[in-house]
């Protein structure tokens, strides 16, 4: 054995130094190398998403649950983040080499959990957050998922429109156990904690739209119960800017106003009408036209709760004295009451206008009517009533008649005691034209304001007609209603054109339907309607008529309906300017009419369609 206390000190030194550089040539050389790769993220496995888990051993009110991933690419450990909804109570399992593990955790919560993915070098990847509820004792109600606030997100700056801003929040429909749920708004600039008003509560939809003040701050947190159990969400807060308008245009409020703004409108303008009383005594002339994409738009102030009303009761009883004259094209005209013209309430010459929410009353003649080649016109949820000239002759609801072009459409429109029809379609020079009528009323007409009978037509729907007798108005109905009126629902008068309906109604009119065999239609189509009543005359030189109430063993009784009250049907419309939920001649659930019809191209519900305007 060597003694090295004999060996000099400068040998010893240049011994270590050999023995260093020797260790650190060795084969091990992959040994210091750092992985600095961006780990990816983790697939989560179990607990799977928005389920009640399966536990394992219980203890007291724990649990032990089982917690599975899958490897993430050039990821070496994982953390798991486990939060308790309830009480936001963190728990982690850090540096974890392997990709399950079980959890024990207190029973009857509902929980989050994500992995976040690592290695040796300074960037993490966490996975999406899966949620999961650990049930309680048997027997007991699970405490639902508290709602995920969504927007404004927290610390969110924004600017209010009109003075509101909208919350959201997400959340289930049913918790665990199948109950529904519903929510409490809480918003406030407090705390989040004041009480709520009473439309903040009971909730089923998940986002309000709130008022709010300028330049403030404001906390907020959702409340979900199933009646039995609350989770409440965290509380975020948000901060409001200036408060900016939706009213992108130029707002006028006096009748010269208006006439000027219509004036110098040009393609893509918005003229907004003030709410009130707006006394004109000329016609109201609108030649500009817009331009596709570009229309020019004259509307109701959308934040006033009075409608502009233009009231032409000063004019006399003449054919010239319309009260708004549209020979332009592409204008969109929404919101205002049209009140006793000298002629028309409006008459619409100009080609693809969109005459929306409009009211056209005690006019002297039609209450708005399309002539002169207007084609491809939209006549959309707005009601025309108690028209009446002189004569007792002419005032209809709507016409498209005489030189009208091809393709306008109505669209939940309403027509009530008129003193002619609630539509005219007689032609004069026009020919061979369509017109489309989708989900439109026709409601005692013939008959005056006070009720009493008129001296008109009084029919609902006149299909067509013509000096000659040889005219072809082509119509076509959808889920229309003719009801009360003095004589025909649906009149032919002579129209030489194919008339359709599909899913219409008639009741108690003099005559529901009158298509006579002298001078017929073309072609007749009736599919999935129904009458009560004396079903009236069905003639045309070609038929297909088919799956209706009276006919294939179906037969249709008061039995059948919820309701035959139909002065429901000319209540107040939604704020949207959508027709009103009404009864009127809704199906009974155990009536025959429904699921009797066939596909004719329309929605329905169940296994076919039901007869008449109003699916079950």
């Amino acid at each position: 054995m060597k003694n090295y206390i004999n060996i000099p000190y400068y040998k010893l030194l240049l011994i270590f130094v050999l023995g260093t550089l020797t260790f650190s040539c060795s084969s091990d050389d992959d040994a210091g190398v750092i992985n600095d790769a961006v780990p990816g993220a983790a697939s989560l496995v179990l607990p799977q998403d928005n389920t009640e888990c399966e536990v394992g051993d219980v203890v007291a009110n724990m649990a032990e649950v089982a917690f599975e991933w899958s490897e993430a690419s050039d990821a070496d450990t994982y953390d798991l983040v486990i939060t308790n909804l309830n009480t936001q109570e963190v728990k982690q399992r850090p540096n974890l080499n392997t990709t399950a593990i079980v959890v024990r955790l207190e029973r009857g919560n509902p929980y989050t959990w994500s992995v976040v993915s690592k290695n040796d070098g300074e960037e993490t990847t966490a996975s999406e957050a899966y949620r999961f509820y650990v049930a309680g004792e048997p027997g007991s109600n699970n405490v639902p998922f508290p709602a995920s606030l969504m927007a404004p997100t927290s610390g969110a700056m924004l600017s209010s429109v009109d003075g509101k801003v909208t919350l959201e929040w997400d959340a289930a429909e049913t918790d665990t156990d199948g109950d529904a749920l519903t929510y409490t708004l809480f918003a406030d600039t407090v705390d989040g904690d004041q009480e709520p008003p009473e439309e903040w509560k009971g909730l089923t939809e998940t986002s309000v739209e709130i008022e709010v003040a300028p330049n403030s701050i404001y906390y907020w947190h959702v409340e979900t119960t199933d009646g039995k159990n609350t989770a409440i969400s965290n509380t975020y807060s948000f901060r409001t800017g200036e408060n900016t308008s939706s009213v992108q245009g130029e707002i006028v409020s006096t009748s010269q106003e208006i006439l000027d703004a219509i004036a110098a409108a040009g393609p893509g303008d918005n003229i907004y009408i003030r709410g009130g009383d707006y006394t004109f005594d000329s016609t109201i002339e609108i030649n500009t036209s817009g331009s596709e994409g570009n229309m020019i738009s004259l509307l109701a102030h959308p934040l006033d709760e009075t409608r502009p009303r233009f009231d032409f009761s000063s004019m006399a009883e003449n054919s010239s004295n319309r009260g708004i004259e549209v020979s332009a094209d592409y204008w969109h005209i929404k919101g205002i009451d049209v009140f006793k013209a000298g002629d028309n309430g409006m008459q619409t010459k100009g080609n693809n206008n969109i005459i929306e929410f409009c009211t056209f009353s005690e006019c002297s003649d039609t209450g708005l009517q399309l002539d002169n080649g207007a084609a491809n016109n939209t006549i959309l949820n707005c009601d025309s009533f108690f028209n009446a000239d002189s004569s007792l002759e002419n005032a209809d609801g709507f016409a498209a008649k005489l030189n009208v072009g091809s393709g306008n459409t109505f669209v939940g429109c309403r027509a009530w005691r008129n003193l002619d029809d609630g539509w005219d379609g007689y032609l004069r020079e026009g020919d061979n034209v369509t017109t489309t009528y989708e989900n439109c009323w026709a409601i005692e007409n013939g008959y005056l304001e006070d009720g009493t009978p008129s001296g008109g037509d009084g029919n609902g729907f006149k299909t067509g007609g013509s000096d000659d007798k040889e005219l072809k108005h082509n119509a076509i109905y959808m889920n229309c209603v003719a009801v009360g009126n003095a004589a025909d629902g649906f009149d032919h008068n002579s129209n030489r054109g194919e008339v359709t309906l599909y899913n219409c109604s008639a009741y108690e009119n003099g005559r529901n339907y009158a298509f006579s065999n002298t001078n017929p239609l073309e072609k007749l189509t009736i599919k999935n309607s129904n009458v009560l009543g004396e079903v009236g005359s069905i003639n045309a030189t070609t038929l297909d008529v088919s799956n209706n109430s009276w006919m294939e063993g179906v037969e249709s009784s008061v039995a059948d309906f919820e309701s035959l009250d139909y002065a429901e049907l000319t209540g107040p419309r939604n704020s949207d300017g959508s027709l009103p939920d009404v009864s009127f001649f809704h199906l009974e659930a155990d009536s025959d009419l429904i699921d009797a019809g066939v596909d004719v191209g329309l929605p329905y519900n169940g296994s076919a369609p039901d007869l008449g305007a109003f699916e079950f």
